[in-house]
């Protein structure tokens, strides 16, 4: 994969959190609650929402306990403040942290990093709350939940959000000999340690979450791009059973490695383990956990601060090791629970608006596509054999084993404006990672560009389908089916292959639509597409195994379009 790319969704980091509601840091008595591990009191948002930042869920995974699965947090005595962001998990900076004066390629945050942050609305109703957790995205490798202001989806829908934090990149995601021979429990011989995390956050919550006024029976878990990528592991993760009862996936992937795979016994993978243990020239378990972040983080190649390396590991202890999408053939390996999941329409223009061989400034400002039809030929390509991988694969999968709650969406929404010769409305569209302002109603997503995304004759039509895609989300964390008073009935995906379109009423609203995208449609259109010769074709193609939903089909559809390798 462009290792460049992998976080590139993370350019949202500013996305929620920098929304401009800054309420002072100070506590508020009225927020003071009893959890397990001791008292802690919050704060009250702008918009009245009670929000507690930074509770640990589990102790610390540093010094022995690296590369091993969470230990319950420890207690504490006193009143708890927790109304500042906790530090982000140990991550690699990327050319997004510059806002912070931040150089890419520096090693940041802390191992004791295992916390989550809480939003509800304000006042605490008879009734318990439905929970939703989310899952922030950055390619396994980056990210924080201090970036996603769940306030007002909280107080918008009366829903309890719940933001969690895990371990990232290496430490999240390694597979050794060394590692599993020095295992003292079962959980330790994992080698998707992020997961266990997410799975501790998840039993914490089923134990604390009445505290803040939330119903640890009705949990949904969501989460976009890694995020999502993350969900789909928990629906497949025995371990994770019983813990939540929905799930909605955002621009996900239903792909993993295998433990030959990530060890580099087999592929071709970048940073593959067996290579990083080699490099840093250690022999025990021991040595591995004992060496500074900053030597650990060394060994690995990386671009523009983005590590390429295994992630999502079918380890046989978190994952099935027969592979994540085998899971989802039968409804008895794979949660059988509400799932809605579903892709943004133009998913891949935000990995290219930046990449120097699609687009090119003028005047030093303004980005504009080299050559617009073969930019946009592409970007769609990709973006559907995104989707077909991500959607309409596992989505056909799970209703042929018998599952009859799945519900599929796609994000249309492309009203970007546009300053001279740059265009974001068609360089951008509707891009990876932009549902996510519409989600949690806050409209901030690329910084100073902002101005030129979100227009301000678009505020009214934006807000309309902002609220109505809290509401879907929302009714579908209540009851597992998601509605909106003033919009059509959100079908299930079954033989009709029906999802929801959503987009605002001056590109056709939200709406109901019977198709389904499949690898021979995607064939035929590149085949027949009047913006590609057969070099182009092969060029498309071959990008496609830049992309990890791309390789496993890439020889599929190079044949179907007339691309053999000779032809290369």
């Amino acid at each position: 994969m462009r290792a460049w790319a992998l976080a590139v969704a993370g350019l949202v980091v500013s996305l929620v959190a920098c929304a401009g509601e800054r309420p002072p840091q100070r506590p508020a008595p009225e927020t003071e609650r009893a959890i397990a591990s001791g008292r802690i009191v919050g704060k009250v948002a702008e918009n009245g929402a009670h929000v507690w930042l930074g509770i640990p869920y589990a102790a610390s995974p540093a010094g022995s306990r690296r590369w091993r699965a969470p230990r319950p947090a420890s207690p504490w005595s006193g009143v708890r403040q927790t109304i500042r962001p906790a530090q982000r998990c140990a991550q690699l900076t990327n050319e997004f942290d510059s806002d912070e004066g931040l150089e890419p390629g520096l090693v940041i945050g802390t191992e004791d990093c295992l916390t989550l942050d809480v939003y509800a609305p304000p006042g605490r109703g008879a009734e318990p709350l439905p929970v939703m957790v989310w899952i922030h995205g950055g390619g396994n490798v980056w990210g924080r939940s201090s970036a996603y202001d769940g306030s007002r989806l909280a107080s918008n829908e009366d829903v309890l959000v719940v933001a969690v934090q895990y371990r990232l990149g290496p430490l999240g995601w390694m597979s050794h000999e060394l590692l599993r021979s020095s295992a003292t429990q079962a959980h330790d011989a994992a080698a998707s340690f992020a997961l266990l995390d997410l799975i501790a956050a998840l039993g914490w919550i089923r134990e604390n979450i009445a505290a803040f006024g939330g119903d640890p029976r009705n949990v949904t878990i969501f989460g976009e791009s890694a995020g999502g990528h993350n969900v789909v592991a928990l629906l497949a993760s025995p371990r994770a059973r019983g813990l939540f009862h929905r799930a909605i996936v955002q621009s996900g992937s239903f792909d993993g490695f295998s433990i030959a795979e990530a060890e580099g016994d087999e592929g071709t993978q970048a940073n593959a383990s067996k290579t990083i243990v080699e490099k840093l020239g250690v022999e025990s378990a021991e040595a591995l956990r004992a060496l500074p972040l900053e030597t650990l983080f060394a060994a690995y190649e990386y671009e523009r601060g983005f590590l390429d390396a295994p992630r999502m590991i079918e380890d046989d202890v978190v994952l099935p090791a027969g592979g994540l999408r085998a899971a989802f053939t039968s409804t008895r390996t794979f949660a059988n629970v509400p799932i809605a999941l579903g892709t943004n329409r133009d998913e891949m223009k935000l990995f290219y608006l930046r990449d120097p061989e699609m687009t090119r400034r003028q005047l030093g400002l303004l980005l504009v596509a080299r050559d617009p039809d073969f930019y946009d030929a592409l970007t769609e390509a990709l973006s559907r054999l995104w989707r077909i991988r991500a959607v309409d694969e596992p989505a056909a999968t799970m209703h042929a084993a018998g599952h009859e709650r799945v519900y599929a969406y796609r994000f249309d929404w492309d009203d970007a404006g546009r300053f001279l010769s740059m265009d974001l409305g068609r360089l951008l569209g509707a891009a990876h990672g932009f549902e996510l302002p519409f989600v949690f109603n806050r409209f901030v997503h690329l910084g100073n560009a902002d101005r030129l995304l979100f227009l301000e004759r678009t505020a009214a039509d934006r807000e309309r389908l902002s609220r109505a895609m809290g509401s879907y989300w929302a009714s579908f964390a209540r009851d597992g089916e998601p509605s909106w008073a003033d919009g059509p009935a959100w079908p299930v995906y079954g033989g009709d292959a029906s999802f929801l379109r959503l987009d605002t009423a001056n590109d056709g609203g939200i709406e109901v639509v019977a198709r389904a995208e499949s690898l021979e449609d995607l064939a035929r259109d590149l085949r027949d597409d009047p913006r590609l010769d057969a070099a182009g074709r092969c060029r498309v193609v071959d990008e496609m195994g830049e992309w990890s939903f791309g390789r496993p089909v890439q020889e599929r559809l190079r044949n179907a379009v007339g691309c053999g390798a000779e032809g290369r």
